[in-house]
């Protein structure tokens, strides 16, 4: 069963505020951005050293799945971004693939 994006919401913003405490606006921007960062550095981490024909690292982790569990974290943050800011990241998503779509001028859109 696929997860929708306004499950996503729904679920990260509750955990983030009743969970964890912490309300969307005690960060700044740059906090919610430096967090994905960091995420997304881990993510590129592990596609290194997939890059280098490694399956597991020293630690025997499965690096494709470490790999995948990094980019849930990025989208993680990608939406709280997102819910920070108000914007329904389903529709921007959907508008900037059909943006790009009709740049290139390709009929495959959302």
């Amino acid at each position: 069963m696929s997860l929708t994006f306004d499950e996503l919401r729904q679920a990260n913003v509750q955990r983030c505020i009743n969970d964890f405490n912490h309300p969307l606006d005690e960060w700044s921007l740059t906090d919610w951005c430096c967090a994905m960062a960091g995420e997304v550095g881990e993510a590129c981490n592990f596609a290194k050293k997939i890059r280098r024909d490694l399956e597991v690292d020293k630690e025997n982790k499965d690096l494709k799945a470490e790999l995948a569990k990094e980019l849930a974290d990025v989208v993680t943050y990608v939406d709280l971004i997102a819910a920070s800011l108000g914007v329904d990241l389903g529709e921007v998503i959907r508008q900037k693939f059909n943006e790009v779509s009709d740049r290139r001028g390709v009929k495959t859109k959302l």
